[in-house]
C-alpha cells in the first residue's frame, strides 16, 4: 500500500511529501514500519498505541485523526496537525496547552472535603474523557486566525470544573472565559466531528454561554448593534407606497 507523508524539517524551513509503500492497514503501525525499514528519520509522536493519550494525532486527507485508531488507504496523504508551529514532520509544538488551561483556570483550584456521588461524577464524566490530543485546535477556524482563542478543549475543561461539585465556587472560571473564549466561538461545529473521544465541544461551549448569562455576563458582540437604530421607512431608502 502506498501512503504520502508531509515532511517538515526546521533545520533548513523546507516541506516536502514523501511517498512510502508499507504492508500495514493501520497508520501508527505503518509508520512505525516506515521509520524501521525505509527512513529512520521520519518523525513522529505516539503513546499508548491505544486511543487514549491522544498524542499520535495527525490529519489524513485533510481529517484529523488519532494514527492509532486510523485504518489507511491507498494513496493518503498524512499531515501535521494545522495551527501549530511544526517542529519535524508529524510532529507540532503542543507547549500551549498548559498556557490555555491556565488561562481558562480550568483546575481544581483547592482541596474540598466534599462527598462525591455516582451522580455527580456522570455530569462531568464526558468532559473529563479529553485527552488534549488538539484535533480540536487543528480543525477550529477560529483558533486558526486568532491563536489568543482559548479555543475547544481549554472551554470544555472549563465546563467540567463548572458543573464540578468540589469546585465551591466556579466564579473566577467564568470570569476567565469571557475575553477572547465563549463569545469568540462560531459554534461550527468542526471541533466536534472530529473529537475522538465524541466530545462535543460545541455543546459544552453553548452551556457555559447559558450559565454566563444566568451569572450576569452578557455577550460583547451584542454591543455591536445599536439599540436605538430607526428602521421607519424614511431610512430604507424608498417607499414602497409612493405613488399610492
Amino acid at each position: 500500500m502506498n501512503i504520502s507523508i508531509k515532511r517538515f524539517n526546521k533545520q533548513n524551513s523546507q516541506d516536502s511529501v514523501d511517498s512510502f509503500t508499507t504492508s500495514k492497514t493501520n497508520l501508527l503501525q505503518a509508520l512505525t514500519e516506515i521509520k524501521a525499514t525505509k527512513d529512520a528519520t521520519l518523525t513522529f509522536r505516539c503513546g499508548c498505541k491505544s486511543g487514549i493519550c491522544g498524542s499520535c494525532a495527525v490529519r489524513v486527507n485533510g481529517i484529523e485523526q488519532l494514527a492509532c485508531k486510523m485504518k489507511i488507504n491507498e494513496n493518503d496523504l498524512i499531515e501535521p496537525l494545522r495551527n501549530r508551529e511544526v517542529i519535524k514532520d508529524l510532529v507540532i509544538d503542543v507547549s500551549h496547552e498548559t498556557l490555555l488551561i491556565k488561562k481558562s483556570k480550568a483546575f481544581l483550584q483547592a482541596n474540598s472535603e466534599i462527598k462525591i456521588s455516582e451522580k455527580d461524577v456522570k455530569i462531568i464524566d464526558t468532559q473529563s474523557n479529553c485527552i488534549l490530543c488538539n484535533a480540536c485546535y487543528s480543525s477550529c477556524p477560529v483558533y486558526e486566525v486568532n491563536k489568543e482563542f482559548l479555543g475547544p478543549f481549554a472551554l470544555t475543561r472549563a465546563l467540567r470544573y463548572v458543573n464540578d461539585k468540589k469546585v465551591l465556587d466556579s466564579s473566577s472560571v467564568i470570569d476567565s472565559i469571557q475575553d477572547k473564549g465563549i463569545w469568540d466561538c462560531t459554534l461550527c461545529s468542526a471541533c466536534t466531528f472530529v473529537c475522538p473521544q465524541g466530545i462535543d465541544p460545541k455543546a459544552d461551549i453553548l452551556q457555559l454561554q447559558n450559565i454566563s448569562v444566568q451569572k450576569g455576563y452578557e455577550n460583547p458582540n451584542f454591543a455591536n448593534f445599536d439599540s436605538d437604530m430607526d428602521f421607519g421607512m424614511q431610512d430604507m431608502g424608498f417607499d414602497p407606497n409612493a405613488g399610492f
